[in-house]
């Protein structure tokens, strides 16, 4: 097996330009046909034979003009800058921010080298999620149990050095464009990685009610769904708790919800169902040029002050239509003192069997109609919101026709 590499880390998070070509060369992982599947995947996965990760580290996105992309996070959607990479940290090749709030941590990069990788990634898929990084005990038996399970590395184990500090770091290739990081570090070390400077910024409350990543949500090219949930169960050991198979008059989809043993990653992986007009997913897929991570979902603990504090800074929701209130308490089966508040903010109501739960969806956040966030609450709910899936598809389906893309 492929040993640690004990290297200074000459570029943001290890990364280098072979990683990159990598990335850029192929769909990575090959998903199996769904005829080679013989069962369907409802099996135990067997713990010594996939990656136990924990957690979210962060998420990477490749984007046009990385201050900027920050600048937005901060100053529009509530996040703190707390490190920098660049040309002032001996960074050649790009310029990194890390913003923070709460338990979220994401990355953003761009290129100082206009043909560079994360230059072509950008030009093809827009700003967009390249890397979705987990926590992992031992990094070597961690990257064994992913090429024993088909997945294929991209990234050998490199120790990245900073002072005293340390972290190992490998990458295994995803699907499309995207890849996994995998990151073992000691707990008690609160440096990020190695070539950035920590952001002197004055500590204010946080004002978004932001305090974790909940889920993210991928589509994928029809008849891929299986292929791809496959590739979770194989290689983490997620196993399937919701699925949906959803049409309305014009368009349709099928998803699946996966997550991790402790619950605390979960993917919805959505693919496009025949219909009489051209789905959401479809639009997604086409404009996205490809698969891709189409939302990102934030847990608030007060969905009505978040949605109030982004809406103030220039954040557009979807328009709810007012039928779906009217039908909510019945369907509900109670009585909702907050109704007329949840319709002004645009906010859907959905329960289950441990309890209840709001969502709210942004419009796209970027010029392509692909990139946008939801802002989920939970009280109790383990959910996605099944009840309010073909009112969100009758929202965005209403966006899409603005658009002139619902479509034959």
């Amino acid at each position: 097996m492929v040993k640690a590499m004990k290297k200074t880390a000459k570029s943001i998070l290890g990364h280098n330009e072979i990683l990159e070509e990598k990335i850029l060369e192929s769909n990575n992982f090959s998903p199996m046909k769904n005829s080679q599947l013989a069962v369907e995947l409802k099996y135990e996965a067997d713990h010594h034979h996939y990656i136990d990760v924990q957690e979210i580290e962060y998420i990477e996105f490749y984007v046009g003009n990385a201050y900027q992309a920050m600048n937005f996070f901060v100053n529009v959607l509530g996040f703190k800058a707390v490190a920098y990479a660049g040309l002032e940290t001996g960074v050649k090749d790009r310029v990194s921010y890390v913003i923070e709030c709460e338990g979220v941590r994401l990355i953003l990069t761009s290129s100082l080298i206009y043909d560079s990788p994360i230059s072509e990634h950008v030009k093809r898929h827009g700003d967009s999620i390249i890397d979705i990084a987990f926590i992992v005990d031992n990094i070597n038996n961690s990257l064994t149990k992913a090429v024993q399970s088909q997945a294929r590395p991209i990234q050998e184990p490199t120790v990245l050095c900073y002072g005293q500090d340390q972290a190992i770091k490998a990458t295994i290739a995803g699907y499309g464009h995207l890849v996994h990081s995998l990151v073992q570090r000691h707990p008690s070390k609160k440096t990020f990685l190695p070539n950035y400077q920590p952001i002197q910024c004055p500590v204010l409350p946080s004002q978004n009610h932001i305090v974790a990543i909940d889920h993210l949500a991928f589509c994928v090219e029809q008849g891929n769904l299986e292929s791809w949930n496959y590739f979770y169960h194989q290689v983490f050991g997620f196993h399937e708790s919701h699925q949906e198979a959803i049409a309305t008059q014009y368009s349709a989809m099928n998803s699946k919800v996966l997550r991790n043993d402790n619950g605390k990653i979960k993917f919805t992986i959505t693919e496009p169902a025949a219909g009489n007009c051209q789905s959401q997913i479809t639009e997604f897929l086409t404009f996205n040029y490809g698969y891709g991570v189409q939302h990102l979902a934030f847990l608030s603990n007060n969905i009505c002050q978040t949605v109030r504090f982004l809406c103030s800074n220039g954040i557009e929701f979807l328009q709810i239509p007012a039928t779906y209130y009217n039908q909510l308490e019945k369907r509900l089966g109670h009585a909702i003192p907050e109704i007329k508040t949840f319709q002004e903010l645009n906010i859907l109501v959905d329960k289950d069997q441990t309890g209840y739960l709001m969502q709210a969806f942004t419009k796209p956040i970027q010029s392509r109609p692909t990139f946008f966030l939801e802002i989920i609450e939970r009280k109790g709910a383990e959910g996605f919101g099944s009840g309010n899936i073909k009112a969100l598809f009758e929202a965005v389906e209403s966006e899409q026709r603005r658009r002139g893309n619902l479509k034959t």
